[in-house]
C-alpha cells in the first residue's frame, strides 16, 4: 500500500474523504448555496476533494490489507474523533517537551 493516512501527509494519501466540507466546492468558486440534495452529485463524484482537509486522519485499511480511497465508504474514509484522538495525546506530549 505504501500510502499515509493522514490527508495531505506524504506523496500517496487519501483524496476523497468522507467529510461534507471538504467534498463541496469552496464558497470562493461556487458561490451559490448548495442543498443537501444538490451536495450528492459531489458526494458520489469519482474527483478528488476540491478542498484538502489538512492533517485528517482516515481509518486503516480493510480485512483484505487495502484501503479504497471512496468517500462513500465511511467506515474507512471518515475522519471521524475516535480515529483522530489516539494521536492526540502523543502529540500534546512531545509539544509539551
Amino acid at each position: 500500500m505504501n500510502m499515509s493516512y493522514m490527508v495531505a501527509y506524504g506523496v500517496k494519501y487519501p483524496k476523497k474523504i468522507h467529510h461534507r466540507g471538504s467534498s463541496l466546492p469552496a464558497v470562493a468558486t461556487h458561490p451559490q448555496v448548495i442543498s443537501c440534495n444538490d451536495g450528492f452529485q459531489y458526494y458520489y463524484s469519482s474527483n478528488p476533494n476540491p478542498n484538502v482537509l489538512i492533517g485528517a486522519v482516515v481509518a486503516d485499511p480493510n480485512q483484505n490489507k487495502s484501503y479504497s480511497d471512496d468517500r462513500t465508504d465511511y467506515s474507512h474514509s471518515e475522519p471521524a474523533t475516535y480515529i483522530n484522538a489516539t494521536i492526540v495525546g502523543p502529540l500534546a506530549f512531545f509539544a509539551g517537551r
